[in-house]
């Protein structure tokens, strides 16, 4: 037993320092999400609130829309130079990018000129969050046992959910402890500017890492490839397996995650009208209650499987979405809630997604060569929340402003998770084999994907 927790202790280091920086740059990049219902007013014109909420939720989706950008520029750089210089460098765009925020002059004071800059801004933080999960999943992921690669990753994919759960946090105590006329005038500033020095003592902590052995080992036998965009793409299979992975796995985890918290605080502040506070501390709780989950399932996933996880994630969501929104609209009274079965839905929600989400960084680091690896695992994944996630808030709400019925924006993540489980079910294959036969179901999965699977 004392062997094994000795064993264990350089990679709780390790995850310790690689989440430190990934809760900070998820927290930079929700701060606007959290507040993007009260920047309407700040950085739009005033005339028109329904206009107002929609641009400013469309700005919010412009963060993700160039994530696939940057996981194109820093997946080169991470598989060209290093998974641990890449990710310094994302967060350290970051910082700098939601710190400038703090300083934005709003509407009243500068104009049109204000919802300029903060696009611009968003634009940049989105070209940083596109090289931070495939640095931070694939350093992790290529330093972990095999047998528990599931577990150790799924750490990654618990901060995500702990940067949004911080950045709720942040808004709800300046708010209430500054009061709402303060917090409007200039407190909403303090959240951002307090980034640069949580990406400081982050960056820090980073520095001390050591290069991936994986990176170093292909370095020295020098195998690491001259373009890693082109090569992702002209590698026999793998143009196939990113697009597969896109259309199945990571659509489906990126809806699903931002179902369970982003769209489900849209859905009680902008379509049911309930309170910010209530809102938000009940949201707040269900995503601090289903946060161990990921990691619950990234382990799980040790033992049967990624796929088999990823599956009943999809058909839970497909099935469960709209009665779990019925519960929501039902605990809805006026501007006020029913507390413990809102948070309990969400919590929900968040289970759902953590079933997809927590197996997710072992399932796409298994499944792409090491010499590619980080740029492979950056676009169907900024992609798929990118594109898919990040306007789903964008799309429910206009759904629901043009139909009426407030559960129309469901179709859309209904719909996606179905595509996604039938991609996944028939085009990603299994990267974990379990049970029956290991060695015959190895073979034949090495046999799909050449120099990836449980050589990593």
């Amino acid at each position: 037993m004392q062997n094994k927790d000795a064993a264990a202790r350089p990679m709780y280091g390790l995850v310790f320092a690689s989440s430190v920086g990934t809760i900070i740059e998820w927290y930079d990049f929700f701060l606007y999400g959290s507040l993007a219902i009260f920047f309407a007013k700040l950085f739009y014109p005033p005339q028109d609130g329904v206009a107002g909420t929609l641009i400013s939720v469309a700005t919010f989706a412009t963060g993700f829309a160039v994530r696939p950008l940057g996981s194109l520029i820093f997946g080169h750089m991470g598989d060209r130079f290093g998974r641990k210089v890449t990710f310094l460098a994302t967060l350290l765009i970051m910082g700098c990018s939601t710190a400038a925020i703090g300083f934005l002059p709003t509407y009243a004071t500068a104009g049109y000129l204000a919802p300029v800059l903060l696009i611009s801004l968003r634009i940049v933080q989105g070209l940083a969050l596109g090289g931070e999960y495939g640095g931070a999943a694939t350093y992790v992921a290529e330093h972990a046992p095999p047998h528990e690669r599931g577990k150790w990753a799924s750490y990654i994919q618990a901060m995500a959910s702990g940067g949004f759960v911080l950045s709720l946090a942040m808004v709800l105590g300046l708010r209430l402890g500054l009061g709402e006329q303060s917090f409007g005038a200039w407190g909403w500033r303090l959240p951002f500017l307090v980034s640069i020095v949580l990406v400081g003592v982050s960056f820090r902590i980073r520095m001390r890492l050591h290069e991936s052995p994986v990176f170093l080992d292909m370095q020295k036998n020098k195998q690491l490839s001259a373009s890693p965009i082109r090569d992702a793409f002209t590698i026999p299979g793998n143009a196939r397996r990113i697009v597969s992975f896109l259309f199945g796995v990571a659509c489906a985890q990126a809806i699903t995650f931002y179902t369970a918290q982003f769209y489900a605080l849209y859905f009680l502040q902008s379509v049911m009208h309930v309170d910010f506070l209530s809102a938000t501390l009940a949201v707040a709780l269900g995503a601090v209650c289903g946060l161990p989950f990921f990691i619950v399932f990234g382990a799980l996933s040790d033992r049967i499987g990624r796929k088999r996880l990823s599956l009943c994630g999809m058909a839970a969501a497909v099935v469960l979405y709209l009665p779990m929104f019925m519960l929501l609209r039902s605990a809805v009274h006026g501007t006020t809630i029913d507390f413990l079965p809102v948070a309990g839905t969400v919590f929900l929600l968040v289970v759902i997604a953590a079933m997809i989400y927590g197996p997710y960084g072992a399932f796409i680091v298994e499944s792409f060569p090491p010499a590619v690896r980080y740029t492979s695992i950056s676009i169907p994944y900024h992609i798929g929340n990118g594109i898919f996630g990040g306007f789903l808030p964008l799309i429910g709400l206009s759904l629901v402003n043009l139909t009426g019925n407030v559960f129309a924006g469901l179709l859309y993540p209904i719909a996606v998770c179905i595509v996604g489980f039938l991609v996944t079910l028939f085009f990603v294959p299994e990267t974990l084999p379990v049970g029956g036969d290991r060695k015959r179901q190895a073979a034949s999965l090495s046999a799909l994907i050449p120099e990836s699977g449980q050589e990593i």
